[in-house]
């Protein structure tokens, strides 16, 4: 089975004071049968990182090497992830109150049909009242 994995789980995979054994778990899976990211995914993990050297929590090797260990992961970039924002993408944020951009991994794991692996608590319950099963928490 393959996933859609957000970048709070990403994230939380990346800094260890944040992993969780359902982390782990997510990771594992990932590992086996891969994963979908939307096309913002690489955007967010780069921004994120980047703002973690502006503040001081790691340097930028720890970003860099992190970006070069994330780019080994089996994941797949949805190439509709753009052709939706308009579309099936707003309608998802409007309908469960979300950013766009947690909504485009809302229609993403709604258009393939796969769990979600998020922490992130707005989308976990838009993605259960869209009957989307839940991994990572």
């Amino acid at each position: 089975m393959s996933l859609v994995l957000d970048s709070s789980a990403a994230l939380a995979w990346i800094y260890s004071d944040e992993t969780t054994e359902p982390i782990r778990q997510v990771f594992e899976l990932l590992s086996q049968s891969g994963a979908w990211v939307p096309g913002i995914w690489r955007l967010e993990i780069a921004n994120i990182l980047q703002m973690g050297v502006r503040r001081g929590r790691h340097n930028g090797d720890f970003r860099d090497t992190t970006l070069a260990d994330l780019n080994q992961l089996p994941l797949q970039v949805d190439a509709e992830t753009d052709r939706q924002a308009w579309g099936q993408t707003s309608g998802c944020a409007e309908r469960h109150n979300l950013t766009l951009y947690e909504a485009a991994y809302l229609e993403l794991a709604i258009r393939r049909n796969l769990p979600l692996a998020t922490l992130d608590e707005d989308l976990r319950r838009a993605a259960l009242s869209e009957k989307i099963r839940l991994l990572g928490k």
